[in-house]
């Protein structure tokens, strides 16, 4: 009879242990999960937007498209990028626009024609600010922020 009980005690804390192991790693994946949603949609959130500017008679003319501006915003041909620019011009991975902190940085990515804030090429990441113009092979892009950084 002591043999049944302890087997009965034995398999009983098994149980409990299996059930309590289970419970917690579902409370590690749901933890998990809520910290990737939180990050995810952070990345996902508009900074404000990058305006497509044409030359016009030596006058740069919104051409009426726009971009979301993401913390990391690229810039090229490849489809990779978050601005895809069809021109010649441009090179597959031309630049990338940053938000580190509060601020916000332009970098050339040793594109060929080079990448230009407010007409003047870059050539280490420069801080971007609010209205800046910045040039990516033919192409303008104005840069509005919904937020000053």
């Amino acid at each position: 009879m002591d043999t049944l009980i302890l087997l009965f005690i034995l398999r009983l804390l098994s149980a409990v242990l299996l059930v309590g192991f289970v419970g917690a790693l579902a409370w590690l994946i749901w933890r998990d999960l809520r910290q990737t949603a939180a990050v995810h949609g952070s990345s996902r959130r508009s900074y404000g937007q990058l305006v497509a500017l044409m030359d016009v008679d030596g006058k740069l003319a919104k051409t009426g498209t726009a971009y979301p501006l993401m913390p990391t915003t690229s810039f090229g041909r490849a489809p990779t990028n978050t601005v895809q620019v069809e021109d010649s011009a441009t090179s597959n991975e031309h630049a990338v626009l940053v938000r580190r902190g509060e601020q916000w940085w332009l970098e050339d990515r040793r594109s060929r024609n080079g990448t230009t804030l407010n007409g003047m090429t870059i050539q280490r990441p420069a801080i971007v600010t609010h209205d800046d113009i910045i040039g990516v092979g033919k192409l303008h892009f104005r840069v509005e922020f919904s937020e000053n950084p």
